[in-house]
């Protein structure tokens, strides 16, 4: 079994405008009972998991913000996996960051300790969305951050960029495309903004203070992306990544093929040995656990086959290159083409998925409709 390990820092410096992801504010009080209780979580896994179940084919360090933490402190986790775990030479080790919580000397320190992708949450190349957004850095700070982690060594960059901002014209979109390629990420992430419910950015325009962005404009924004990036040799590969060949994310493929992977940490996900289970998300009830010895487990949930097969199909239409068929097949027994018949028919009828070189993918009709499209497998399924 390959596996992927995702390691959850729940800290911020400060909790962005549109994020409903679980994280605190960091103090040197809260941090510290969360790394005692990681590095249990880290050695209880160690001890019971097969030797041939901990080979990993990536690590992932996110939040929140990682790079909150002491340098020396996310070091001294990566030590802790490396003594409980197997990593193969070259398994990508990525931690995320923020543009104002890394520096030269912080950044040496992570690719001399193993760290070799570093994910940077720009977002923005205008001070005035970043601003909206409630990111704690500027935009010459992430440029900054970008020529700071190449003087470091690291040849694999990630850019996370956001599009569909209340306020952002096409224009600034299409300046944080051109400011972010010009600083020659290997990776770029360009998502479309979720207004989560309860944020204080969808309580902003909810109550009319700001202007959301219109859907005209988004898909404008999100087709600008598409023709921008692959026309400078970046390949699409996912609904919302890009990347320079052969840099696609080890890690998120993972996700989007549907394997095995453990999380740790609060509020973490896994999905193991045919089983779906999430950590408990408050650092007390976390450490409480791991204090008597317990996996810090709040929730389970059995694969089901049919949950299974339909969780598949949806992730795998993510990627360009859509679901394999025939691995499909391989893994169930059984062909989606028959499972999924009138579905299937249905979507291709209405052009937005077609079959081609074994593969069931996404029409550019379907790309920017995704979510609709995905809704046909999981509602027949679940």
């Amino acid at each position: 079994m390959t596996l992927g390990l995702y390691i959850h820092v729940p800290f911020c410096v400060r909790k962005c405008r549109y994020c409903d992801f679980i994280s605190y504010p960091y103090t040197k009080g809260a941090a510290g009972i969360y790394l005692d209780s990681l590095f249990k979580e880290i050695e209880m896994y160690g001890g019971i998991l097969p030797e041939h179940d901990k080979i990993l084919t990536s690590v992932f360090i996110g939040g929140g913000t990682p790079t909150c933490l002491p340098v020396e402190k996310l070091l001294s986790v990566l030590e802790k996996v490396n003594k409980n775990f197997h990593l193969p030479p070259g398994c990508e080790i990525t931690v995320e960051a923020n543009p104002g919580t890394v520096g030269r000397r912080s950044l040496a320190l992570l690719r001399k300790g193993g760290v070799n992708r570093l994910s940077l949450g720009v977002q923005a190349f205008q001070d005035n969305i970043l601003a909206v957004l409630g990111r704690v850095h500027t935009a010459a700070e992430a440029a900054g951050a970008v020529r700071a982690a190449r003087e470091a060594g690291f040849e694999n960059l990630n850019l996370d960029l956001i599009y569909g901002i209340p306020g952002q014209t096409g224009e600034d979109w299409l300046e944080s495309l051109d400011q972010a390629t010009a600083l020659g990420p290997e990776h770029i992430a360009a998502y479309g903004l979720q207004l989560e419910a309860g944020t204080p950015l969808e309580q902003a325009v909810s109550s009319g203070g700001l202007e959301p962005c219109s859907e005209d404009l988004e898909l404008f924004m999100y087709q600008t992306a598409i023709d921008y990036l692959t026309g400078r040799d970046y390949v699409h590969y996912e609904i919302s990544n890009f990347a320079r060949s052969g840099r696609e994310s080890v890690h998120n493929l993972n996700y989007w093929l549907n394997q095995s992977y453990l999380g740790i940490g609060p509020a973490a996900h896994s999905y193991l040995q045919g089983e779906r289970f999430a950590n408990d998300s408050t650092i007390k009830g976390y450490a409480g656990s791991l204090a008597q010895g317990k996996l810090p487990v709040a929730a389970r949930d059995a694969a089901i086959v049919r949950h299974e097969m339909a969780e598949t199909m949806f992730l795998g239409l993510r990627l360009l290159k859509g679901v394999h068929l025939e691995a499909f097949y391989h893994r169930f027994g059984r062909r989606a083409e028959d499972i999924y018949r009138v579905e299937i028919t249905s979507l291709r009828e209405a052009g937005l998925v077609e079959l081609a070189d074994g593969y069931l993918r996404l029409t550019a009709k379907g790309l920017p409709l995704g979510n609709e499209v995905f809704k046909e497998f999981v509602c027949s399924h679940y």
